[in-house]
């Protein structure tokens, strides 16, 4: 299906100015960037951004993990300096970038001789994680992101209406809570983050760790490229968020009473109810 959004559900904190390439859904639009803007603070003289330190240990890490893929698991790398280095960053700098290396599953440290590190065999789960990280720094398709959220959505519906507590659906009315609030203020950037939050807590209620997490990771990405969520069309935007308020707050109602078709019906009006014509929206 086309890859439109709610009234821009938007990362935490992303500004509400002008953005990237947006597209308009009916009478919203999203403003969304495959990657992290640079502010004027910590750039050069010549106006290219400084490298923190952190980024100097994600950038040796990327080059790390660049040759981990070049060779069969269990292979030796090389030893610490040697790695090092090649990477040209202090000892602090490659530390951090060895922490993040295992924390993503890339790479083992042998001590001794003929020790060092070495490429590290992956399981299906570490290889699922990197595969986000490598979409993330490879500024994402948010679009094909959004196409494989909404087909989880139906999935997550289903494990909330067997297994919603009363804590959990009271929980999701805060959510809708938070929304009317929000429509009563006619605050768009306040209703994306409570539309967001109420997602994630639906997909937090699912008993399968593998659904949840993959739909979070989903959500965090496709909110990591979102920039901001300005009024475009003709529509008014009072209407418009009222709108999709009444649709959250029934699809919680239907999940309240365990009413399987009407949730159902719901999840698929909201992910198919702002589709326009153009395949390439980024984000919903």
């Amino acid at each position: 299906m086309t890859a439109t959004s709610d009234p821009g559900e938007v990362a935490h904190g992303a500004p509400a100015e002008p953005g990237a390439d947006g597209v308009t859904d009916p009478g919203r639009s999203v403003r969304a960037i495959g990657g992290t803007t640079a502010s004027r603070r910590g750039r050069r003289a010549d106006g290219a951004p400084r490298a923190t330190a952190s980024g100097r240990a994600e950038q040796a890490a990327e080059r790390i993990a660049a040759l981990v893929g070049s060779v069969r698991p269990g292979s030796r790398l090389g030893t610490k300096e040697e790695l090092r280095t090649l990477c040209e960053v202090s000892v602090g700098t490659f530390n951090e970038a060895l922490r993040l290396l295992q924390s993503r599953g890339l790479v083992t440290v042998r001590p001794g001789p003929g020790g060092g590190l070495f490429s590290a065999e992956q399981t299906p789960m570490v290889r699922l994680g990197n595969s986000f990280l490598a979409l993330d720094t490879q500024e994402a398709d948010v679009a094909n992101a959004v196409r494989i959220r909404d087909a989880l959505d139906p999935l997550l519906i289903e494990d909330a209406l067997w297994h919603a507590s009363p804590a959990d659906i009271s929980g999701l009315r805060e959510h809708i809570a938070a929304m009317a609030e929000a429509v009563d203020d006619a605050d768009l950037v306040a209703f994306v983050h409570a539309n967001w939050r109420l997602h994630a807590a639906i997909a937090a209620i699912s008993p399968n760790a593998l659904l949840s997490s993959l739909y979070s990771n989903l959500l965090d990405l496709i909110e990591g490229h979102t920039l901001s969520v300005l009024p475009a069309g003709e529509g008014p935007l009072g209407e418009y968020i009222a709108h999709r308020h009444a649709l959250h707050r029934d699809l919680v109602d239907a999940l309240d009473r365990r009413d399987r078709d009407a949730a159902l019906r719901l999840i698929h009006e909201h992910n198919t109810s702002l589709a326009t014509a153009d395949d390439t929206a980024p984000v919903r």
